[in-house]
């Protein structure tokens, strides 16, 4: 009886046409045939400037995380980045983009080149782009990814490795290929470069464990980066399983924790934000001038893949944050975009607090959000500004909304006596109101 039930499923397996796995999912034909019809093509929108190229070879999967929301993802991708010192790239930067409800894009067909892994080496062999499929997870590097897209990765990957015949050890992530050049904290080569997809669960996609070791570091051709060596190779719970342990934090500077930590070999580049405590935002290629790297202050947070003019990085936008096409609400708020004291005005009017926003990506260009509040307390006749907030009823950090859709600060209001009826107050969480 168990030799005819593991001939049945073997069976099943041939039928479908897809290799075993030793993660003990499986998908059935109907769920392939689904999936493939409903990937959208978004080839015809890649930059023209970009030149497709077959591979000879194609050993690798290696897996990203975008840093970004779903538009400008899908843009940057296809289009290229325009960096604020008016270099720009011709697009191409993967083959396949899956949005945070699982909906999956085809940006390259998968025999194409795609220009997604950089300075990069596995096993010796250097520019993995030209011998991999980049595929683009829409989120953050220390952010939950979705359930919907852990079930189109376990499908589109299955497809992959069914068409290239390659195993599980074949499927990494960015930041485990990825490696830079000496720098003031590497005397040689090294791993490092990236975070990319240092949060992916490897089991939830249906795939096996990676390799024990980084062959690279093994071998003595790189030096390693202690935090991703602690994080992929040394025993213990999975990678995804030891960081849901502590939570998705924002990558803050502290003690422990520098520029070169969080962003890698991007530390320094335009592209990459820091946020200082404050609400000042300034460039990686701006830091060494403006502050210094060794002066940075703690609690400084890191943006990676920005596209930030720099007319933009200047201005003061504490404490009222808007939603952009790279500025999203994670990229603002961290984990606390989901808090009840993380409040959203929509465009439309709408106010949300935190815990009834879904997810980043439903939230339209535009949308204002305010971190760390409480309220609304409603202004009246009977009960003014100055009654709720006190002598803090017309500083910088106590917001008002406005009907039928304005926020603003209480320096921007000049008459509190002329707040129009529906006004709704803010404090931030250490400020409670008199009485």
């Amino acid at each position: 009886m168990g030799w005819h039930l593991f001939l049945v499923m073997l069976l099943g397996w041939i039928v479908v046409g897809l290799p075993m796995d030793s993660s003990g999912f499986s998908y059935t034909t109907s769920d392939f045939n689904q999936f493939q019809s409903r990937i959208i093509d978004h080839r015809n929108r890649v930059n023209p400037k970009f030149k497709k190229v077959r591979r000879r070879q194609t050993l690798y999967i290696i897996v990203h995380t975008s840093e970004l929301g779903l538009s400008a993802t899908l843009r940057v991708v296809a289009k290229g980045k325009q960096l604020t010192n008016g270099r720009s790239t011709p697009g191409g930067h993967a083959n396949y983009v899956i949005a945070r409800n699982g909906d999956t894009y085809r940006i390259l067909d998968k025999q194409f080149r795609a220009d997604h892994a950089g300075l990069s080496m596995w096993k010796g062999r250097k520019d993995i782009s030209s011998v991999s499929i980049g595929i683009e997870l829409v989120g953050y590097h220390n952010a939950p990814l979705t359930d919907a897209q852990y079930r189109s990765m376990g499908l589109l990957v299955k497809i992959l490795q069914n068409a290239y015949r390659l195993g599980d050890h074949a499927v990494l992530t960015h930041s485990q290929v990825a490696f830079g050049r000496p720098n003031p904290w590497f005397p040689k080569d090294h791993r490092g470069r990236k975070r990319c997809a240092k949060n992916f669960d490897r089991a939830r996609a249906g795939l096996g464990p990676t390799l024990d070791n980084d062959p690279d570091v093994i071998a003595g051709r790189l030096l390693p980066d202690p935090y991703l060596a602690e994080l992929f190779y040394s025993p213990g719970p999975a990678v995804a399983a030891r960081i849901a342990a502590t939570g998705p934090v924002p990558e803050l500077i502290s003690k422990d924790r520098t520029a070169w930590s969080i962003a890698g070999e991007e530390y320094d580049h335009p592209t990459t934000v820091y946020v200082l405590p404050g609400g000042r935002r300034i460039t990686g290629d701006q830091i060494a001038g403006a502050v210094g790297w060794h002066l940075l202050p703690v609690s400084t947070r890191v943006l990676l893949n920005q596209e930030t003019k720099p007319a933009e990085t200047n201005i003061l936008e504490y404490p009222v944050k808007t939603i952009t096409d790279q500025m999203t609400a994670w990229s603002h708020a961290g984990p606390a975009y989901k808090f009840d004291s993380t409040i959203y005005f929509l465009p439309s009017g709408i106010v949300r607090s935190g815990s009834r926003i879904p997810d980043w990506d439903d939230l339209p260009v535009n949308t204002r959000l305010i971190v760390g509040y409480q309220g609304p307390f409603a202004v009246t006749r009977q009960k003014t500004a100055y009654r709720i907030a006190g002598h803090r009823y017309k500083e910088q950090t106590t917001v008002y909304y406005l009907p039928p859709g304005r926020v603003k600060t209480g320096t921007q209001i000049t008459n509190f006596a002329g707040l129009p009826q529906g006004t709704l107050l803010y404090l931030p969480m250490d400020s409670l109101p008199p009485g």
